[in-house]
């Protein structure tokens, strides 16, 4: 079986490589074992942040109007490339972690 690649589509125009880059970065971290790679791709489109596995769009910003949290963006490639894998920190839900604050 081929492991997926990761690939982020940023606008270079908007300046968003380092963001791009940044979650590179920690997918790499995380996933180093579950994934061929991760790309990072210059988009010709203005304003595009796009992560997709193997050509899949799993995170949209203009759909979804925001960036991605990089603990969501790590749910998202988890569930799709190593289901069940742990996260450590990145599965507390903010709820859980606001009710402990909260005490």
């Amino acid at each position: 079986m081929t492991k997926p690649t990761i690939t982020i589509e940023y606008c270079p125009k908007c300046g968003w490589m380092l963001r791009a880059a940044y979650m590179a970065q920690e997918l790499l971290t995380t996933f180093t074992e579950d994934i061929n790679g991760v790309t990072l791709k210059p988009s010709e489109v203005s304003g595009r942040y796009t992560v997709s596995v193997d050509n899949m769009a799993i995170f949209d910003r203009k759909r979804m109007e925001r960036f991605p949290e990089v603990k969501e963006l790590k749910q998202l490639v988890r569930d799709l490339v190593a289901v069940g894998k742990n996260l450590g920190h990145s599965d507390k839900k903010t709820t859980d972690l606001n009710e402990n604050n909260s005490n």
